[in-house]
Formats: structure tokens, sequence, C-alpha cells
């Protein structure tokens, strides 16, 4: 039976690194059998904290209470022990071992020796909870959603007390974020506490029962999510000189800027997913969005507008011109800009400083001249995009990896933005950045479409999708659904289209392995 005893107490928790305060005098407590939200911006300190509840960071200040006794987290093995789990919002799975075995990879070693009772142990706590997983199959053969099971099922076989979940329903399709909230409310109610990480405030009040806001690494507020407004738990995020509007009007598009015709493609990676047959126009002055389930086709497709990986001839155009066999470099020289999903490695070298990396993909845009770099004109673009799109560092000189995830991405889509692109292709624009954050880069992306640039954007927030798009599809197994207008698409239909639901007779299917560019 619940009670209302704290299952967690935290009071005065302090954590100092050089030069700056992570967590200041944070006092949270989450009761057993309920929702509790941890809400913040970018670097207000919620992964310190959550790294401290389970072990992996030590506290400066401050004390522990787990079911009322003062304790001393040592490590991620001994939270667990104590009935602390956490799924991250990166998956720590392997992809060629079954759901049995990366399952086993994560217990005690007598706990996870016998695989068939294990598998069996799976199979009962997964349909207890609504989460049917079959323990052989393999990690690669699952969606994202079914991989979100197994890590989940893995905390659950712990006996598990606690359940911390970073941003769950990132990568779900809507069908699949009311599954997890029937299992998350079938938890509480069993007296499991639950730590909800999001920046979907909507989702928030719709399944919490209690939320603490962190700003600037201390708290700012508390709130019960279902007695106030989103705008109201906003505000406590981000202050009140962050503009909450989000009403963005429709445009129509005028001309087509690219055009993509029978496009096919399969790579040498085995986990990755080939494009069938996709025909896209993406026209001057409007906003394209394309949404899906990670894993099924959306990287390929990125890679090969943006030159990482080379089509066919005459399968990909823009203004006018056969690109499908060009490279990046000479694809942004007729003004293709590209903001890849992945923020460091890919959208930044990590060592590399902001003015640096500002270079890598801007030297077309007068920062070079008979091969000499303009070190004033790299500077002046540099501090430009740090002033304009209010990114929090140090200073241009500081390193990419310095710089907290919500920082960054204002930084790189900044970058690409300010070089005036005729093509703008964005993966996942705000994925993982806080509100104020996420409301300036969908100004700046509806600012530069108003400016008769063409953009495609490729999301798995729909909320997002239906603000900032003003015509949407979605992408299952490498295939493209009809394209409509975005008012004219409701939640069910894309969330159908998303899970491969949608009249493929105008698809056609591939005529065997010739039909594809290999990597």
């Amino acid at each position: 039976m619940v009670n209302n005893m704290a299952r967690l107490s935290l009071t005065g928790i302090t954590k100092r690194y050089p030069g700056t305060i992570a967590n200041q005098d944070i006092d949270l407590a989450v009761k057993e059998g309920e929702i509790h939200a941890l809400l913040g911006e970018n670097g207000a300190g919620k992964s310190t904290l959550m790294k401290i509840i389970y072990g992996v960071v030590k506290p400066d200040a401050g004390t522990f209470l787990w079911e009322g006794e003062q304790i001393k987290v040592s490590g991620p093995a001994h939270a667990r022990g104590l009935g602390i789990g956490m799924v991250f919002q990166h998956f720590s799975l392997f992809e060629t071992l079954t759901v049995a075995e990366n399952i086993a990879l994560s217990l005690p070693k007598e706990d996870g020796k016998d695989l068939e009772a294990l598998s069996a142990r799976i199979k009962e706590v997964s349909e207890h909870y609504n989460m049917g997983l079959d323990p052989q199959r393999y990690v690669h053969s699952l969606s994202v959603g079914e991989q979100q099971r197994v890590e989940i099922v893995r905390c659950l076989l712990q006996d598990i007390k606690l359940l911390i979940l970073d941003e769950p329903t990132s990568v779900l399709t809507p069908q699949e974020v009311k599954g997890l909230f029937k299992t998350l409310k079938q938890l509480a109610s069993e007296g499991c506490a639950i730590l909800f990480i999001s920046h979907k405030l909507d989702e928030v009040t719709e399944i919490c029962e209690a939320a603490t806001i962190l700003r600037h690494g201390k708290v700012s507020g508390d709130c019960k999510p279902q007695e106030v407004s989103s705008a109201d738990i906003a505000r406590m995020m981000v202050g009140d000189d962050t503009p909450l509007n989000e009403d963005y009007a429709k445009a129509e598009g005028t001309t087509a800027v690219v055009t993509i015709k029978d496009l096919n493609f399969r790579s040498d990676d085995p986990f990755a997913s080939p494009i069938h047959h996709l025909d896209l126009e993406i026209k001057a002055g409007e906003i394209l969005g394309i949404a899906g389930v990670a894993g099924n086709g959306q990287d390929e497709l990125m890679s090969l507008l943006s030159g990482e990986e080379t089509s066919n001839a005459n399968t990909i155009t823009m203004l006018g011109q056969d690109i499908g066999l060009w490279n990046p470099a000479q694809r942004r020289e007729i003004g293709l800009a590209f903001v890849p999903e992945e923020r460091l490695g890919r959208g930044a070298v990590p060592d590399m400083s902001l003015q640096q990396n500002a270079l890598l993909s801007s030297s077309h845009c007068g920062m070079t001249k008979k091969g000499f770099i303009d070190f004033g004109k790299v500077k002046e673009y540099a501090q430009n995009v740090i002033d304009k799109y209010k990114v929090k560092c140090a200073d241009q000189f500081a390193q990419a990896k310095s710089l907290s995830g919500g920082n960054l991405q204002k930084f790189i889509i900044g970058r690409e933005i300010e070089q005036n692109p005729k093509f703008l292709v964005c993966s996942h624009p705000t994925w993982g950045v806080d509100i104020g954050a996420a409301i300036l880069i969908r100004h700046a992306l509806i600012e530069l479409r108003d400016q008769g640039a063409a953009i495609l954007v490729v999301s798995e927030d729909i909320d997002e999708l239906y603000q900032i798009s003003d015509r949407i599809c979605a992408i299952c197994q490498g295939e493209l659904s009809p394209i409509q207008k975005t008012q004219d698409v409701n939640i069910e239909t894309l969330g159908q289209w998303m899970a491969g639901s949608f009249d493929k007779s105008t698809i056609e299917k591939s005529a065997g392995e010739s039909a594809y560019v290999k990597a």
C-alpha cells in the first residue's frame, strides 16, 4: 500500500566544480508512489543532481536520506542495490546481443548466468507491465520504443524502488508515449517512486503529481503541475525575460529549391536502414517536417543531402543543378547548410574552440582569401553567433566540449543560419535543449524561412514539427508517407504514418539489390 513517506529526501545538496557551482543547497523529496518531475534549463544542474542520486558523483555538502535513513551512495552498483534504477536518454545496449543477454550484463553474476531462467523472468515482468518483450530477439531488430522497454525492464528486475527517467519520450511515437505513461502509472500505483526529467511541459502536466524546478543550480520553485499551466512552469524555468509565444503562421512554399527523384540507397552498415524510391520536393519559403522513430532512414537521408554520402546522378537537384555526386564543400558553395543530430564529433569538434568550429563550415563565407584565413573575419563571425544566439560560454576561444548541450546547439544552429543558406537541412534542432533555447532556435528557423530559404527538419518531437512545419510527412523503413499541409494531418494519422501505416501503393517496391547505391 502506497503512503506519503519520502522515499528519497535530499537536503542542502551542493556540488562545486572549478569556476562554477553546479548544485547549490538543493532540496528534493520524492514520495513513495509519486511521479515527480525535475525540470530546468540546460546547465541548470539536473544532470549533476541525477548523477549524485545514482552514485556517479559525490556531493560536496548536504544530506541524502533513503527511506528515512541517512546514507552515502558509493556508486551506481550501490544505487542499484538500494533499488535505484536509471534509464538514460542515450540507451546503453549492445545491438548484436539479445534482449536477455543485454539484461544479464547489468545484473549480479549469479542472477545473470542462467539465461533460460532470466528469459522467463523478463517475459513475466514485461507482460505484467504491458511491455511485452521477446528475450531472444536481437536488439538491432527492435524499434527505439522497444529498446526503451528493455532499459526499463532491466531496472524492474532489480526490485526497483525509485526509477529515474531522462527525457523518456524524446524518441517515441504518440502511441508509444501513451503506452509508456500507462506503465508508469501502474508502477506508481504499486509504490515505485518515479523521477521524470523532461522538456515537454504538456507531458509533465499530464502525468506528474509534483515538480521541482532548477535554475542556475538552485531550486527556483516547486509546484503541482496539474494545478498550474505550462506557461507558469516555463516562467519558473527561464524567468520573465524569455518570450513564450510560439504561435507561428503557416507559409506556402514557392519554387522548388531541392528535388529528389527515385532515390535509393543501401549502406554497407548492416544496421542502417535502406532508402526506397524516395521522392521529395522542398520549396523556397517553407519548412518541410519529417517525423519518424529513430532508425527508419532519417540518418541516411541526411547524409545523402549533406554530401557525406553520394547518390546516383539525376536523383538530387538543388537550384537546378545535379548535386548527387557532389561533396559537402561543393554543396555548401551553392547555399546548403547542415545541422546534424550529433552535436559533438559531427556538428562540432570537441577539442576545438568555438572560433575554429565556426571556420570549419563557414570558410566559404568570405573568411579566406587566396588560400589564407582572415582571422579578423572569423573572430567577428564567431562573436556575432555567440551574441545573437545568446550562447553561454567563457568566450569564443572556449572548447566546444565545455558548453552545455543546449548552448552548443544554439551555436551550431546560429553558425549555419548566419551563412544565409538557400537550403537548410536540420536534424533534431531542439533535441535535449531547454524551453528558452528551443524558442530561440524555432524563431530563428521561422525567420530564415520568411527570408525565402527552403528548410527540411527531421525530428522525433511531434509537437515541434506541428509548430514550425508548413508541410509534414513521416518516414518508416526508408519509405516516405504522403506529404500534406500540417494543418490537414491530425496527430493520430501522423502516428500511424510513423509506424508505417500509410498507402504504399504509390511507392514502388525495390526491384532488387541493383537498385541501391552502395556506400
